[in-house]
């Protein structure tokens, strides 16, 4: 079985998050999101409310999962029984950051990571940019995913 983990603070998930995971689900035959927690910066309230919204926008896909975790990626991904790695590259600047850190999880673990590009349009979204835009007092509700109809 194809397993990959999708990995990110996602606070909050974007259209953006929300557009790799679709492209990313033809390729395995499940897909685990895991949340990435920081128990100095994040309460557990946030933590679930997370969650929640995240497994609320996939309640009805059978092949996607829904996790949080506060270690290494690599330790979760092993957990879930995952081969791959999937992350988003918005720019060269992350693609960079991104290079780097799936040699050292193929090293630590034999995982490999799969890079997304993101499409044009999404790629100056981001979740800090949603909450600024949010701190603000703007309306950012266009760049927040949302449950797709059926």
């Amino acid at each position: 079985m194809r397993i990959g983990v999708f990995t990110g603070t996602f606070d909050p998930f974007t259209i953006g998050h929300q557009n790799i995971v679709e492209r990313a689900l033809p390729l395995f035959d499940k897909l685990v999101i895991a949340v990435a927690v920081s128990k100095l910066k994040h309460t557990q309230d946030e933590i679930s409310e997370r969650l929640n919204n995240i497994q609320t926008l996939y309640a009805d896909n059978k092949n996607i999962k829904v996790v949080a975790y506060s270690d290494l990626t690599v330790d979760m991904a092993k957990r879930e029984g995952a081969n791959f790695i999937v992350r988003g590259v918005r720019s060269v600047k992350d693609f960079e950051y991104e290079r780097e850190q799936a040699e050292i999880n193929r090293r630590l673990s034999g995982i490999e990571t799969v890079l997304l590009f993101s499409e044009p349009a999404l790629s100056s979204i981001s979740s800090t940019l949603v909450r600024e835009l949010q701190f603000f007092g703007k309306d950012a509700s266009e760049f927040i995913a949302k449950r797709k109809e059926k």
